[in-house]
C-alpha cells in the first residue's frame, strides 16, 4: 500500500468510526440527528446505486489525466473506490476517491458543522467540508441521492485545502449527471 493509498484508508477508516461511536450524525447546523440503521446496505429497491460500479464510474471521471485505474477502499470495498496521481516536475499529487453510500444522508458525520458550507452541485443539495479530519489538503463534497443516500468525492491535495476543494468541486460538477434523478 502506497503512502496515498494509506491516507485514503485512514480518512474512510475515520469516518466510519465516527459514525459506529457516535450513533448520530450531524447537520451542518450541529443539532444531533438518528443516525442510518446498523444494516451493511439497504435493500436493493432502496439502493439508488445497485447498478452502478463506484471504480468503473471513478476511471470514467479521470480518464486521460494520468490516474492509474481505480481500485475499492481498504476500509469500504462495497462502497469507496480510489486512485492517487503521485507528483510530478509540473503537477501536485493527487488523491481521488469516490463513495457511494445507500441509507446514509448527506448531511450526516459531518465533523466540523462550522466548517463545512452548504449549497448544491448542479442544482443537488450538497455540502463542502474542507479539512474533514482536521488535515489540511483535503476536501468532501456529499451530494444528496434519494431517497436517503449520499454520494461523496473526496480529494487529497498535500497541504493546500483550498486548491482540493477547487478540484472537488470541479470533479462533484462532472460527476454529478451521472447520479440517479430523484
Amino acid at each position: 500500500m502506497n503512502d496515498a493509498q494509506a491516507k485514503r484508508a485512514v480518512a474512510t477508516l475515520g469516518v466510519a468510526a465516527m459514525a459506529l461511536l457516535t450513533g448520530c450524525a450531524s447537520s451542518v447546523s450541529g443539532s444531533p440527528q438518528p443516525g442510518a440503521s446498523a444494516s451493511a446496505s439497504p435493500p436493493a429497491a432502496a439502493n439508488p446505486f445497485a447498478a452502478m460500479n463506484q471504480c468503473a464510474l471513478l476511471d470514467e471521471l479521470l480518464a486521460g489525466q494520468g490516474f492509474p485505474k481505480a481500485s475499492p477502499d481498504v476500509a469500504d470495498p462495497d462502497h469507496a473506490c480510489g486512485t492517487s496521481k503521485p507528483s510530478s516536475a509540473t503537477t501536485r499529487g493527487l488523491d481521488v476517491g469516490l463513495n457511494l453510500q445507500a441509507g446514509r444522508g448527506y448531511k450526516e458525520n459531518i465533523t466540523d458543522p462550522g466548517k463545512a458550507r452548504t449549497g448544491d452541485v448542479n442544482g443537488r443539495p450538497a455540502i463542502e467540508e474542507p479539512a474533514p479530519l482536521g488535515s489540511p489538503g483535503q476536501c468532501s463534497i456529499a451530494m444528496s441521492v434519494e431517497p436517503g443516500s449520499r454520494a461523496i468525492v473526496d480529494v487529497s491535495s498535500g497541504s493546500d485545502t483550498v486548491a482540493a476543494c477547487d478540484t472537488a468541486k470541479q470533479l462533484a460538477v462532472q460527476f454529478e449527471p451521472k447520479l440517479p434523478k430523484s
